[in-house]
């Protein structure tokens, strides 16, 4: 894959991952956060979801550039598939992995964590995992 290819990819993905992280915050604002902890699990739910499904538009970006297999179509995307895949490539993104499905998938989607500082840390790990495919800028 050329650089021009490599960048165009990365544009894609990043912008379309970057898009789901700004949709994440601003479904979190409605749930209204009272010191540490939100007010609605139904928009943390939501965020959660979302800022999820925006690592794995990330994650869909990475596996391209290394010229690894995606779930392809409208298959369900497994996190094994992924962990798999990315345990040959790069162990510390595994981590990453790891922790944002833990954190954005089964406590903030699946269990409504009103935890806002428990929330903040899977946007955070989410978004280290988005950077590894940040466009170059010129």
């Amino acid at each position: 894959m050329s650089i021009e290819e490599q960048q165009s990819v990365k544009e894609k993905y990043y912008g379309e991952a970057m898009r789901y992280m700004d949709n994440a915050k601003d479904c979190l604002s409605k749930a209204k956060k009272d010191g540490k902890f939100y007010n609605d699990p139904k928009y943390v739910k939501m965020a959660c979801g979302t800022a999820y499904n925006g690592m794995l538009v990330a994650l869909d970006g990475f596996l391209t550039l290394k010229g690894e297999e995606k779930p392809k179509g409208k298959l369900r995307k497994s996190i094994e598939h992924y962990q798999s895949t990315i345990t040959k490539i790069d162990k510390k993104l595994l981590a990453y992995i790891n922790s944002a499905y833990q954190i954005l998938h089964l406590s903030g989607y699946y269990d409504g964590t009103n935890n806002a500082i428990v929330v903040k840390e899977g946007f955070d790990v989410a978004h280290k995992i988005i950077d590894k495919i940040k466009p170059d800028v010129n």
